[in-house]
């Protein structure tokens, strides 16, 4: 077949319906992807200043960084209210996007904070980390750690579509997949990371350490969309160790406080002191 008649014949059955899916005509009202990374490289800068961009040195500190927070304010807001549209009339979404835009920057020193406290635990908890500026600036778990707790605050916020990006976007640059839903306590340090997998159901205390491989799933998602809303995933609490490959299930499944989990284990039922 000439490739002109393939096109021509691939066109023609896109648009008449014979595949899948059809055009979307609010396919163009979704987020974009590109502006959400864009949003989160921004906020980075913002809570870490001169680590990911050298501060301007003709202007205040200040001033470059209220220029940058109104900049995150103005974009985030106009992302959110484009995610929101199809369920709230354009004013009442132009509303409700300004309030969790703002309210995101009113909690990003309280986001800056938990940060800080994972860069530690990364430096603390790693002897090959020659300092938390290192883990900071090169740590593929402490990146995906900063995205969830970003994109964490957002779900919270019920925004839909945009933390999920967010999430997915940590996953593709990491190899560590965070549900912006799991909750997740303070001194998280992911060591290594690759592969590990976080449901959004999960529940993780203080002073959590793991490594990778790691998953922390649902024992079945046969019933689909009946399970939304349901505990699926584990809790694990306080000052617990989990080493590479374990894989631990279930909305019921508690790993206790002080716990260290071994490697490779499978794991459908709690595990106390």
């Amino acid at each position: 077949m000439d490739i002109k008649d393939f096109v021509s014949g691939a066109t023609s059955k896109l648009l008449s319906g014979h595949y899948a899916f059809t055009m979307n005509d609010d396919l163009v009202g979704y987020p974009n992807r590109k502006r959400i990374v864009d949003i989160l490289d921004k906020i980075k800068m913002a809570v870490f200043p001169g680590y990911f961009k050298e501060i301007s040195q003709s202007k205040p500190q200040d001033i470059w960084l209220q220029q940058l927070l109104d900049d995150i304010r103005w974009e985030l807001t106009n992302e959110i209210k484009t995610a929101l549209k199809n369920g709230e009339d354009n004013e009442n979404a132009t509303l409700v996007a300004c309030s969790i835009s703002a309210k995101l920057l009113d909690n990003l020193p309280i986001i800056q904070q938990k940060l800080q406290k994972d860069a530690l635990a990364g430096f603390e908890g790693d002897p090959s980390a020659h300092s938390v500026d290192e883990v900071i600036l090169t740590y593929p778990g402490f990146a995906a750690v900063f995205v969830h707790r970003v994109a964490h605050f957002l779900f919270s916020e019920s925004v839909p579509i945009i933390p999920r990006m967010m999430s997915e976007h940590a996953h593709s640059i990491t190899g560590i997949d965070i549900h912006p839903g799991a909750d997740i306590g303070e001194y998280f340090f992911i060591d290594h990371g690759t592969g590990v997998v976080i449901g959004e159901t999960t529940i993780i205390g203080n002073n959590v350490k793991l490594y990778q491989g790691v998953t922390l799933g649902a024992i079945s998602t046969k019933g689909g969309q009946k399970l939304t809303g349901i505990k699926r995933h584990p809790t694990i609490e306080d000052n617990v160790t989990i080493y590479s490959g374990a894989t631990i299930l279930g909305g019921e499944t508690v790993i206790g406080k002080n716990m260290t989990i071994g490697g490779n284990l499978f794991i459908t039922k709690s595990v106390l002191a």
